[in-house]
């Protein structure tokens, strides 16, 4: 990894925060999957419960990103949040 690929990645998750919109909750989701995957690595543990829909979205969506390198996951983040206009 290189350092140039965090500092971008570093700068898009502040970013985010500054966006003149909210993102849509699918874009959220995306958000989180991208970031969690660019920086844990695959989902593991327990996936939470069926009523506990909030972090069970969160955790589908990051399980959909699974066998992304955490380059490429640093880089389609960095690609979302300028695509939302950050």
């Amino acid at each position: 990894m290189t350092d140039d690929l965090s500092a971008q990645f570093e700068q898009a998750s502040k970013d985010v925060k500054a966006l003149s919109k909210r993102p849509s909750d699918d874009d959220m989701l995306e958000l989180y999957a991208l970031y969690k995957q660019a920086t844990d690595g695959d989902a593991g543990g327990k996936k939470p419960g069926m009523f506990d829909f909030v972090a069970r979205a969160k955790f589908e969506a990051w399980e959909k990103v699974a066998g992304t390198s955490p380059e490429d996951a640093m880089k389609d983040y960095i690609k979302k949040v300028r695509g939302l206009g950050a």
